[in-house]
């Protein structure tokens, strides 16, 4: 086993930490604040080919692996723990990988390279307002008529909505929504691209809504409500009434960059309380040298070190089953190890943030102390987003021990 990176993977990584410290870590605090990421921002990321990573260069994207999304994603967060402009980046490249597998030519090469460049937004939009982890309830309904699909329903907690209503090209979402019965479930469901404009103008039947989110604030969350609203058919993923399928696959891949999200926010805090350590001293010691700091911050420690695991053995074996096409590797091998990297490293995150703000002290309970925004950026993938913790912790259960003993 080979626990270190490839020479091309270090020194890429070296080359995004450079961009990143140039122009991200300057700007996350700013952006934080006024609640947006600058749209030149988010174009010099697409020209330093940070979207698209591991989507093929045939439909305009970088052509690398998924342990470099993995790594580019740490770096962004490393340099914005505050992880708007790291959840960006991350949605940009794991659901447009899910779009490269699943979505017709046409519809490829119309989205993806706009994406790459940084013109168009593609994340995910399937959580509605009854409930997000049951995807399989899903309500938002699509009926076919002719060569087109008609589709009336509401998102709710989508990310992406502002920024894919102000980018030149605009923007879209991997969407799913309900071919069949309510009764038939996860087996009634159907994968679509849904794009909100066309020629610069808000498309009819599309009405948006922003949320007013506690943290992450440079990136925006809201919803959109879907009134006969039209889809060519060629904007289809995959076959009808297999969407949840594709949308679980979706998922496995965004949830290994969402935990590299969080590990490279944490490493950002990590570094923070080191810094406070060889500064702050009481009763005429460093506040290091009392084992109730020290032993604590050792423990922390070794929980971001096996997150790091975690995720780079998920984002290794995302390559083996969808870059490398190992046939004897399934998409379903995924499904533990995601759930240990979504599991381990938002948790570990937000506990690495909780001690380093106590480790401050009061200072850290003012806006000039930057920990706070952290700590609120990785709480909302504890609160759930992109799958609650909970639902890890079934998955585990369920292919370990046997779905037939997990199952209520």
């Amino acid at each position: 086993m080979d626990f270190e990176f490839s020479e091309q993977e270090k020194v890429f990584r070296d080359n995004i930490r450079d961009f990143c410290q140039k122009y991200i870590a300057p700007k996350w605090i700013e952006a934080d604040e006024k609640k947006e990421i600058p749209l030149d921002l988010i174009r010099r990321m697409g020209d330093a080919g940070l979207f698209c990573i591991p989507v093929s260069e045939e439909y305009g994207g970088q052509g690398g692996t998924y342990v470099m999304t993995a790594i580019a994603v740490e770096e962004v967060a490393y340099a914005d723990p505050a992880v708007a402009i790291a959840v960006y980046t991350l949605l940009n490249n794991g659901w447009p990988l899910a779009l490269q597998i699943y979505g017709s030519e046409d519809v490829k090469k119309e989205i993806l390279p706009k994406v790459s460049r940084g013109e168009a937004f593609y994340g995910i939009a399937s959580t509605e307002s009854q409930g997000g982890s049951d995807v399989a309830g899903i309500r938002t309904k699509a009926e076919k008529k002719g060569d087109m699909w008609v589709l009336n329903g509401e998102k709710a907690f989508i990310s992406g909505v502002a920024e894919s209503l102000k980018l030149p090209w605009g923007g879209g979402w991997f969407l799913v929504a309900r071919t069949g019965s309510m009764e038939a479930r996860h087996k009634a469901l159907t994968a679509f691209t849904v794009l909100c404009k066309e020629n610069g103008r808000l498309l009819e039947g599309f009405q948006p809504t922003l949320y007013e989110d506690i943290g992450r604030h440079a990136l925006s969350t809201g919803g959109f409500k879907l009134s006969n609203f039209q889809v060519e058919d060629k904007y289809r993923l995959g076959d009808e009434n297999k969407g949840f399928y594709y949308v679980m696959e979706g998922f496995n891949l965004a949830r290994i960059v969402v935990a590299a999200a969080c590990i490279g926010a944490a490493r950002w805090c990590i570094d923070k309380a080191i810094e406070w350590f060889k500064q702050r001293q009481l009763f005429g010691r460093y506040i290091s040298s009392f084992q109730g700091v020290s032993f604590k911050f050792a423990e922390l420690y070794a929980e971001l070190e096996a997150a790091k695991y975690f995720v780079y053995k998920a984002a290794w074996l995302a390559d083996k089953i969808y870059l490398e096409k190992d046939p004897t590797r399934r998409p379903t091998d995924l499904n533990i190890p995601v759930a240990l990297a979504k599991m381990k490293a938002p948790e570990a995150a937000v506990k690495i943030f909780e001690e380093t703000l106590k480790w401050y002290g009061a200072y850290a309970y003012t806006k000039e102390c930057p920990i706070y925004r952290g700590w609120l950026g990785c709480f909302s993938y504890v609160i759930g987003a992109e799958g609650a913790q909970n639902i890890m912790r079934y998955i585990i259960a369920r292919d370990v021990i046997g779905s037939e003993y997990v199952k209520g």
